[in-house]
């Protein structure tokens, strides 16, 4: 873990190294204040202001020595740790980038999301903490205990003898707390779920007045988060009255046992300034073990982040293009040889069964069947977004699995049930399925789509701004945005998953139209709930459980008077009758 976070530290190397020189020296001037200040007060006897002058000068050089390290170390620690926290939220974006649906549902939205917000905060804290005070609380402690033991070694034991009781009282505060905080993390994986439903879904929320039940959720969701950090906020508390009690103690021993030693020896043995300067540097120890508790609580604290961010950065998706992956698809011919599949390996329920299917380039097919048939899932393997648990699936007679994953998914367009629009203007948007496209080509797909009418008549036509996630449009619109995206990358395959199921049917119907007169090579595959939709193609699929149960074209289906049978006439007993 630590090997592969160092990693991220990338071109902020320089900076790391630098920030705790400069905080060695800036330890060094206040290790040496003390020894000066003991120094300035046994040389002062009221008759000469010349020991202010020498020892005030050495004390102010001292002091703004340690100002000017201090503030360096402050500056390159800062650059260190933003840095290191960019170049880890950059490796985890792209890193996820590769993901493969079923990584994504592994890992889930929400908890991606946590780790790349919450989780690098935390570690960045920790990385700056590291570089900075772990690397000061150490030396601080180091010099300090040496300059005691010059000073006066039997009262310097004083200050180790009351460490093992730190030592201990820590221990026993991180064995309880961490489990709180492992336990905090999933809570707050729960907490971003439950706002990121809210907030994509906050129109169904409104429609549906179920804001109190939302807020209800939220509530609950914070409630856990806040009683989890409350508990581990009690337990950490122990910390400061332990190192104040041993603190106090050990001033007070000091102070007591070297007052007696000035008095009874005539200071000869330890004078007054000597004195001072013990009780300056056991704060200093006493301090710098203070911080060393908070640091060593910071990094555990963050560890679990940075097991949750290793995990990510780890992960190999289930997905990955082959060593010398086929780098043309030839043609847009599908074939389904003996495909099985199951979301989970270890599930037994397959979301699809003994799948066969044969597709030639060019053809239109249909696609039907009742809610959790597994239509989405057939197509999803096609631009291989899932691999087959069984058999295999061939584009252009190759293996999908034997493809560069790029070169297979951009000669497979896939506009999905949930059209995405992004925020900027409708070229932009379009210019997803073809970076380079002429305005000339963004229209002319638009035209096949049926959406250069509704563009024309905005106000900025094609530069009009869309919102995030297209919520200026109407979701006919959005989808024939989303068709019209598709077609710029000049697929070989193009598969519609009710993707017009907003559009009307004179407005399908033009679309289906354009299709067949324009891109007759393209293999194209509608997935649609109208039969309507699906009736001129060339063959028709009946999904049922995850099976085929019927396939051919419309007057084949109609004969058999099976489960397309029973759609149509459902679907066209209104029309008749009217």
């Amino acid at each position: 873990m630590i090997k592969i976070l160092a990693g991220k530290i990338g071109e902020y190397k320089k900076q790391t190294i630098l920030t705790p020189l400069f905080m060695l020296g800036e330890v060094a001037m206040e290790c040496i204040i003390p020894m000066v200040m003991a120094m300035l007060i046994d040389h002062m006897s009221g008759d000469t202001i010349d020991p202010v002058i020498k020892y005030g000068s050495i004390l102010i050089v001292l002091a703004t020595l340690s100002l000017i390290c201090g503030a360096q170390s402050a500056r390159n620690g800062a650059t260190a740790s933003t840095g290191f926290a960019k170049n880890l939220r950059r490796d985890l974006f792209y890193k996820v980038q590769e993901f493969s649906f079923a990584d994504i549902d592994k890992f889930s939205s929400s908890s991606l999301v946590t780790r790349l917000t919450s989780d690098v905060s935390h570690i960045q804290m920790a990385f700056q903490m590291i570089i900075r005070m772990a690397v000061r609380s150490p030396l601080m402690f180091i010099f300090s205990i040496i300059m005691a033991f010059r000073i006066h070694s039997e009262m310097a034991w004083i200050f180790i003898c009351v460490i093992p009781i730190l030592a201990i009282g820590l221990v026993s505060i991180f064995n309880k707390a961490h489990p709180i905080f492992t336990r905090i993390f999933k809570k707050y994986d729960a907490l971003n779920n439950s706002v990121q439903e809210n907030v994509a879904g906050i129109r169904v929320v409104k429609s549906f007045v179920r804001e109190d039940y939302e807020i209800e959720k939220f509530n609950k969701a914070s409630e856990e988060v806040r009683s989890d950090f409350i508990s581990a906020e009690r337990i950490i508390a122990l910390n400061s009255p332990i190192m104040s009690g041993c603190m106090y103690v050990s001033m007070l021993l000091v102070s007591y046992i070297g007052a007696r030693m000035i008095i009874t020896t005539q200071a000869t043995e330890l004078t007054t300034g000597q004195m001072s300067s013990l009780i300056s540097y056991g704060i200093q120890i006493l301090s710098s073990l203070m911080m060393l508790s908070m640091v060593y609580m910071q990094i555990n604290f963050s560890a679990e982040a940075a097991n949750r961010i290793v995990e990510v950065l780890e992960h190999e998706s289930v997905l990955k293009s082959p060593e010398n992956g086929v780098m043309e698809v030839k043609d847009g011919s599908i074939v389904f040889d003996n495909v099985t599949f199951k979301y989970n390996p270890d599930s037994k329920r397959r979301a699809l069964a003994e799948i066969n299917l044969d597709i030639k380039s060019g053809q239109t097919v249909g696609i039907l069947g009742g809610t959790g048939s597994s239509k989405t899932t057939l197509i999803q393997l096609i631009s291989r977004l899932y691999d087959v648990t069984e058999g295999a699936v061939y584009v252009g007679g190759v293996d999908v699995r034997d493809y560069d994953l790029k070169v297979l998914r951009d000669a497979v367009a896939v506009v999905l049930q949930k059209n995405v629009l992004f925020s900027g203007t409708i070229k932009e948007n379009l210019r997803w399925g073809n970076k380079d496209a002429t305005d000339e080509e963004i229209e002319r797909v638009c035209k096949l789509a049926q959406a250069d009418e509704f563009i024309q008549q905005m106000p900025d036509k094609y530069d009009t701004m869309l919102t995030q996630g297209g919520t200026n449009v109407s979701g006919g619109q959005k989808q024939r945005l989303c068709i019209a995206r598709a077609l710029l990358k000049k697929p070989k395959v193009l598969i519609l998953d009710d993707s017009t199921s907003a559009v009307d049917t004179k407005t399908d119907a033009l679309i289906r139209k354009a299709f067949a007169q324009e891109i007759p090579d393209t293999t194209k595959i509608i997935i649609a709930q109208r039969v309507a939709s699906v009736e001129e193609s060339d063959q028709i699929i009946v999904l049922d459980g995850g099976k085929i149960v019927e396939q051919g074209n419309h007057e084949e289906l109609m004969k058999l008077n099976g489960i397309y049978r029973e759609i149509y006439d459902s679907q066209t007993k209104g029309k008749e009758e009217n």
